[in-house]
């Protein structure tokens, strides 16, 4: 946590106003948020009660919203949903409003994460139309018009595809200046790794995603840690919430949006049918 307090803080870009939901911790996080509040007047905590139990999904967006009430969003043009296990490069901020100020169709974005691993940083593969979940840059604006971040899990992977279906661009770059640390691997689990992917394919499956995307995307992963276990839990994780007959997010609009934009993917391929949507988007 010190890390990612220490790196925003050393950002060439400060925010103008840092609000920190502590969910609850029974560690050593509140004094260690305390110190940091009164060395830095524009940092603001906020402490919520223990729930009892982890919240994956809807607990993130809970926290998320307890800050979110704590200020008005008209006064600000850009915010970021910021997790505490990251470490960001200096001019991390000041780059992406640069690149929102130079397109005013961006919506959200981010750099790419990267994990620590025997003493090398190793690529975590996220596609390059999405703004990743850990560090979601926004245009106020549009996130106000998108109705926010939906309480469940896939959260992070709706609002893009709302971004889209309204015509904007929700993007992330893989570039030096733009790289943070990810210092607890993407797709973990207080109950382990297997255990975070299958997470992952129940949201997929949540979202609205289809059996044939899926079965594709869980090719493209297999030689991901934990080699080929790994994509075969995502896949089992979408198949069970399948079988189980598990509810869907009930926007028709939105999945039939995602299920046409998957096609193009399919079809087409992921850089040709995102261009595709930026010359067309249509009326949404």
């Amino acid at each position: 946590m010190r890390r990612t307090l220490d790196s925003v803080i050393a950002q060439s870009e400060q925010p103008a106003r840092w609000v920190i939901v502590d969910d609850g911790s029974t560690d050593e996080t509140p004094a260690i948020l305390r110190e940091y509040a009164e060395a830095h007047p524009w940092i603001e905590v906020v402490t919520r009660e223990d729930r009892g139990h982890r919240a994956v999904g809807p607990g993130v967006i809970d926290a998320f919203y307890a800050g979110y009430r704590t200020f008005d969003p008209e006064d600000f043009d850009y915010l970021c949903k910021l997790d505490l296990d990251l470490e960001l490069p200096p001019r991390y901020f000041e780059l992406l409003m640069r690149r929102m100020e130079a397109d005013p169709r961006i919506a959200t974005c981010s750099g790419k994460a990267y994990i620590e691993r025997d003493g090398e940083l190793v690529f975590e593969r996220h596609g390059d139309d999405t703004s990743l979940g850990m560090t979601k840059f926004y245009r106020v604006s549009c996130f106000e018009a998108i109705g926010g971040f939906v309480r469940e899990v896939m959260w992070d992977g709706i609002d893009c595809h709302m971004c889209r279906m309204r015509g904007w661009v929700a993007c992330s770059w893989d570039e030096p200046e733009l790289r943070f640390v990810h210092l607890r691997p993407m797709g973990s689990s207080q109950q382990g790794i297997l255990t975070g992917r299958m997470r992952h394919g129940y949201g997929q499956y949540f979202m609205g995603t289809g059996l044939l995307y899926m079965m594709a995307s869980a090719a493209f992963r297999l030689n991901e840690r934990p080699y080929v276990i790994g994509s075969m839990a995502v896949l089992w994780g979408w198949i069970r919430s399948a079988l189980r007959r598990l509810p869907r997010y009930e926007n028709p609009e939105f999945r039939k949006f995602l299920r046409e934009y998957h096609w193009h993917v399919l079809t087409r391929g992921k850089r040709r049918a995102v261009a595709q949507l930026a010359v067309s988007p249509g009326s949404r």
